[in-house]
């Protein structure tokens, strides 16, 4: 489902604000994911999943940057080292009016480092940067870096302000900081997310000692009093694992961290306006699972949360109507 109003020329587009953000999720922050996100948090800046530039330049293009004008503010996440790759698909993504395009320096698989893509690139500063800058000419859009603090071998704090120095002289001036290094041979990506010891005072004195720069924490963060909290020391701050298992927390966001005066949307309100948006994804084809398997983290805390959550991840799957069980689904939220 697309938009049929026009993209906003990207010369009158604000700049995003990167105060709170959802991390990019491989299989889970899909266009479905954010369309739902988005009814929580209107602020919230929302990222895709990485795409890589050759998905982009030798696939499916438009598939790859589908989505609904509701998202905004939205960022394209892209996985690639060609300079020149990298800025075709940066221009690809400005057409598709997206508000930011954001180089992927973190992700550890051994897919991606076959493929120089990811947290590998922390040990090629001087190509990051030429990537930065090719895409920096390429758009008018923001270019912004997600990276980690390190990586085995090359994880000493002069490195990292090396490879942050560098990135900064071709433009960069927005990094989403992992504050984890990535070991990248023997522990998969979950590992990697998991093992290395958090290093918020790292990523700390990286913003002490690059203070023009904007610098947003990453990694681990689980409630919003810690997001006020670290708040006081970065730029920003993004969520990634708990903003998708405890999505309600996103209702918050808005009144909390931005000021806004709008009451939170209730879980059941959520829920309900995501019905005519499955509507339409089931008359295209599509099925209610694709939507749906994004919102059972709705589902907690409360008596029949257990229920809630078998509605709508075993239950549709066996019913004539699907509407109808969402519908059912809705109702045991009423009222939490």
């Amino acid at each position: 489902m697309t938009t049929s109003i026009a993209p906003t020329p990207a010369s009158t587009r604000p700049e995003p604000s990167r105060r709170f953000s959802v991390a990019p999720m491989m299989d889970w922050t899909d266009r479905h994911c954010r369309y739902f996100l988005r009814q929580l948090s209107s602020h919230a800046l929302l990222y895709t999943e990485m795409v890589t530039t050759g998905a982009l330049l030798h696939g499916d293009a438009a598939r790859f940057l589908r989505h609904d004008e509701c998202e905004h503010p939205l960022a394209l996440q892209l996985g690639g080292s060609s300079p020149a790759d990298l800025a075709a698909a940066a221009r690809l993504a400005q057409e598709a009016g997206y508000d930011e395009v954001n180089l992927n320096v973190g992700c550890p698989s051994d897919r991606v480092q076959n493929n120089m893509i990811g947290a590998c690139l922390m040990a090629h500063p001087a190509l990051v940067a030429d990537c930065v800058k090719a895409m920096r000419d390429a758009v008018e859009i923001p270019v912004t870096v997600k990276h980690r603090i390190g990586i085995n071998g090359r994880d000493s704090y002069a490195e990292l302000c090396d490879f942050v120095g560098q990135v900064r002289e071709a433009g960069c001036r927005s990094f989403t900081v992992h504050a984890r290094i990535a070991i990248l041979e023997g522990l998969s990506p979950k590992e990697n997310r998991e093992i290395p010891p958090l290093r918020y005072d790292v990523a700390a004195q990286l913003k002490q000692d690059f203070p023009d720069l904007e610098i947003i924490l990453n990694g681990g963060i689980k409630t919003l009093e810690e997001c006020r909290e670290h708040l006081k020391t970065f730029d920003g701050v993004m969520l990634g694992r708990e903003a998708y298992h405890n999505p309600y927390l996103l209702a918050q966001v808005d009144a909390e961290l931005y000021g806004a005066q709008t009451p939170a949307i209730s879980r059941a309100d959520a829920l309900r306006t995501l019905r005519p948006y499955i509507e339409r994804h089931i008359a295209e084809g599509g099925a209610m699972h694709h939507v749906t398997r994004h919102v059972l983290g709705l589902g907690q805390g409360f008596p029949g949360a257990r229920r809630f959550r078998q509605l709508l991840s075993v239950d549709v799957h066996k019913a004539a109507d699907p509407l109808q069980v969402f519908d059912q689904a809705v109702e045991l939220l009423a009222g939490r």
